[in-house]
C-alpha cells in the first residue's frame, strides 16, 4: 500500500509524486541559474528543513544550517561523469549540494550510518565507565543519583547517561570535520556490520583511538532518568549541567587531531 509523504505544508500520495515534483522543479531551470519561483523555493525550504535532522542524527553535516538564502541548479561534474542538481547557498554565502532523492526518501549515506555506529562502539566501554563511575561519585546511600532533569533519584538501572553538550550526532560531525571527511568518509575507514553484528567498527584502530580521545575532550555527559522526556532535554541550547559526568581519564588515547 502507498504511503503518503509529508513535506511542510503538502502531503504526497505517494513517494514517488513527491519525487516527480522535485524533478519538475529541477527541470523549470537551466544550470547557473538561481531558484526564482516562490513557491519553488519554499519547497525545497521544506524539503531541507525535513532532511537536516535525518542528516544530523547520523553525524552528517547538515545542508541548510538554518541559514538558507537561496538554491540554485548547479551541474556537478567528476571523474567520467556529470548531472545536474539542486545546491543550497547558505546566508553566510557557503554552499553545498544535495539529492532531492535522498532527501524525498529520507536517506543519509550508508557509510555516514556505518561511521555513526562505529563512533558509539568505539566509546560503548568508555560510556559504562563513566556511568558506573558517576554513580560511585555521586550515589546517595541508597545508590541512588539525581536525574539533572526531573531531579528524580534513580538507580543505575534506571537511569540514562545523556550527552547534554555537545549531542553525539555533533562529536561526530565535528570529528570528521576536524579529519577533512565532512563530504566523504575515505575508504578502510570503517566496516559494515557482518553476519550476526549489529554495528560497523572502525577498521583502522588509530581512528577509533582518535575518536575516543576527541570524545574524551568534548563530550559534557550527565545523568537523567530513563522516563525522563529525553525530546525536551535535546531543545535546549546549552544545557545546564549540575553533576558532569567524566570518561575515565586512563581510557583516553591522545592522538593529534590538528589541534593539539
Amino acid at each position: 500500500m502507498a504511503k503518503p509523504v509529508e513535506i511542510g505544508s503538502r502531503s504526497f500520495r505517494t513517494q514517488k509524486s513527491a519525487l516527480d515534483h522535485y524533478k519538475e522543479i529541477l527541470h523549470r531551470y537551466r544550470d547557473g541559474e538561481r531558484v526564482a519561483d516562490p513557491s519553488d523555493h519554499a519547497d525545497l525550504v521544506s524539503l531541507i528543513e525535513r532532511y537536516d535532522p535525518i542528516l544530523e542524527d547520523v553525524g552528517e553535516p547538515a545542508k541548510g544550517c538554518g541559514q538558507i538564502g537561496h538554491f540554485e541548479r548547479r551541474l556537478n561534474t567528476g571523474t567520467g561523469w556529470s548531472n545536474s542538481g539542486f545546491w543550497v547557498v547558505r546566508q553566510d554565502g557557503t554552499a553545498t549540494d544535495f539529492s532531492y532523492i535522498w532527501a524525498v526518501k529520507g536517506l543519509a549515506g550508508d557509510r555516514s550510518k556505518d561511521f555513526y555506529g562505529a563512533c558509539r562502539e568505539a566509546v560503548a566501554l568508555d560510556l559504562v565507565l563513566a556511568k558506573k563511575g558517576a554513580f560511585a561519585e555521586y550515589g546517595d546511600d541508597q545508590g541512588r543519583v539525581e536525574c539533572e532533569l526531573t531531579g528524580v533519584l534513580v538507580t543505575i538501572d534506571d537511569a540514562h547517561l545523556d550527552h547534554a553538550w555537545p549531542y553525539f550526532s555533533h562529536l561526530v560531525s565535528g570529528f570528521r570535520a576536524a579529519r577533512g571527511w565532512s563530504r566523504d568518509i575515505p575508504d578502510g575507514v570503517v566496516s559494515a556490520p557482518a553476519d550476526g553484528q549489529t554495528t560497523a567498527t572502525f577498521i583502522d584502530t588509530s581512528v577509533a583511538d582518535a575518536f575516543r580521545a576527541y570524545h574524551h575532550d568534548q563530550a559534557i555527559l550527565r545523568i537523567l532518568s530513563r522516563t525522563a522526556n529525553l525530546q525536551t532535554a535535546s531543545q535546549a541550547r546549552r544545557p545546564r549541567v549540575a553533576r558532569p559526568v567524566r570518561v575515565p581519564d586512563r581510557y583516553n588515547v591522545p592522538l593529534d587531531l590538528g589541534r593539539r
